[in-house]
């Protein structure tokens, strides 16, 4: 024992020992042992794929404030008629034929760089909500503080692969300065991989160059080493900001996640086909884009698939009709060969309640089971995506905790088929105590952080604790026990005098 550190539990060595083995949790990404799940015949799958050819031939796109994309557009071959862009069938999927069906994201610690596509799974926290709420303080604007707590939340868990990228917005910070002050969180206080800033091409690039100055610039040029996460302007319109850091990204040859983000009966038809289809349509055109800025950039086919109450016109989240919906959004992507990012844990729910973990559980189990290889918002989304939770971020990452033995599948060998064990119990006989129990026991199963599994009356008699409080109260002693991953002194005085230098090049923005 060390003398420096209480002795661990029987529960926390187990972990421990799973979180350095190659199974089990602590991973730096799961390769799925389970198959993917079709949904969809390949007559509708043609259907599909037709009528978003039909939308981008006869509708088409319009790519508004960046003069370069069009000319991209024109040299294709696309018509190009003022800011619309109309496609001829099939070209779309000749550009992307260059872009890689799978990469690496490296991270600074080499341990924790991700696979992205094939049959890697990564998990990342829930990215954009301006508010954070907890069970003490309630619902509040989102600050630094909050931000770079969720960093270090998501760096003690080993439940996730990556740390992800505006897990809330700091807004005491100002707007044209607050991407630096994430990035140097992420590249500080983790060492796993991250996400850049989308909000302006030279936030975009600001984000990149503080990734260079971690991975040099040679390696950076060669590598993807950040992603940037970019949203269509749904219906039908790609906006500049977006397209401008979009070709940031894949001119550095840094990964773009190209989303749409599509309410049912708003930004899209209330019906799911043709939702899928005006996905298609509009991921395609933002993913083939980034190989004509720089062919075989590494990109990511991404989803957002959501549904509204159509007698109120809110939002809603975690429903059964997106949820089938990204099963057939994965059998597309697979067709195109390329990886993809898809659903996660989504829910209306205002408090990290049974309706947060119906709703999240719906949604992230369609993300598994279509395939998806990068999963953002895996934990922490409550408030249709207006808030990060502290307690739901922890129920979540138990969840992904379970994932990661759900995605295992079942091992068949002569250690798991027990036979043995069957001829030393025999009939009657309990299997508690036989050798085959003692030699598997501490990795047999997964261990929750926050289940109580214990008899009703102990329970009680504890305090009749529900879920929501005990993760109230991990998240507390997560926060007291975080360490920072080490860092180069000369790499994170770069990186400070390079935001420093930034931030005092320009005036505070605030809107």
């Amino acid at each position: 024992m060390d003398g420096d550190k209480p002795q661990r539990s029987g529960r926390q060595a187990r972990q421990a020992q799973r979180a350095t083995r190659g199974g089990g949790m602590g991973r730096p990404y799961i390769l799925r042992n389970i198959p993917t799940y079709d949904v969809m015949s390949e007559e509708n799958l043609l259907k599909i794929e037709a009528a978003a050819d039909r939308i981008l031939a006869e509708t088409g796109i319009e790519f508004r404030d960046d003069a370069v994309a069009l000319d991209h557009w024109r040299r294709a071959g696309a018509e190009v008629d003022g800011l619309l862009v109309r496609f001829p069938p099939g070209m779309l999927r000749e550009i992307l034929k260059t872009a890689p069906p799978e990469f690496t994201q490296h991270a600074r610690n080499p341990a924790h760089s991700v696979r992205i596509g094939g049959k890697s799974v990564v998990f990342a926290p829930a990215y954009g909500s301006p508010f954070v709420m907890d069970l003490d303080k309630g619902r509040r604007f989102g600050t630094l503080e909050d931000f770079r707590n969720f960093i270090m939340l998501a760096q003690s868990s080993p439940n996730f692969h990556h740390s992800g990228g505006t897990i809330c917005e700091p807004t005491d910070i100002a707007v044209n300065k607050r991407h630096l002050d994430m990035v140097l969180a992420h590249l500080t206080l983790s060492d796993r991989c991250f996400m850049g800033s989308v909000t302006a091409e030279d936030r975009a690039e600001d984000s990149i160059e503080m990734a260079r100055l971690v991975f040099g610039r040679e390696f950076t040029d060669q590598n993807c080493v950040i992603l940037g996460n970019v949203n269509v302007n749904s219906p039908l319109v790609w906006d500049g900001t977006m397209t401008h850091s979009l070709r940031a990204y894949a001119r550095a040859n840094q990964a773009a996640v190209i989303v749409p983000f599509i309410l049912g009966g708003a930004m899209g038809p209330v019906t799911s086909a043709g939702g899928i289809a005006q996905s298609l349509a509009e991921t395609v055109a933002g993913c083939a884009l980034t190989q004509l800025e720089r062919p075989g950039a590494p990109v990511i086919f991404g989803n957002f698939l959501s549904s509204m109450s159509l007698r109120s016109g809110s939002p809603t989240f975690g429903t059964p009709e997106p949820a089938i919906g990204s099963m057939v959004i994965g059998q597309l992507a697979r067709r195109l060969n390329l990886p993809l990012r898809c659903a996660g844990n989504f829910t209306t729910s205002k408090l990290p309640d049974a309706q947060a973990m119906t709703e999240g559980t719906m949604s992230m189990l369609s993300a598994i089971h279509c395939g998806a290889n990068f999963i953002l918002h895996s934990a922490g989304f409550l408030d249709g995506l207006l808030s990060m939770s502290y307690e739901k971020f922890m129920l979540d990452a138990d969840l992904c905790g379970a994932l990661h033995s759900y995605l295992d599948g079942v091992v068949v060998d002569d250690n798991t088929l027990a036979v043995d064990a069957f001829a030393e119990v025999g009939p009657g006989n309990h299997f508690f105590g036989c050798a085959h129990t003692m030699a598997n026991y501490e990795t047999a199963f997964w261990d929750s952080d926050l289940a109580d599994n214990e008899p009703y009356e102990k329970w009680e008699a504890a305090g009749s604790v529900d879920a929501a409080t005990r993760a109230n109260k991990l998240w507390k002693k997560r926060l007291a026990e975080y360490e920072a991953p080490p860092l180069d002194i000369a790499t994170r005085d770069a990186l400070t005098d390079f935001v420093a230098k930034r931030k005092a090049a320009a005036d505070d923005m605030w809107y």
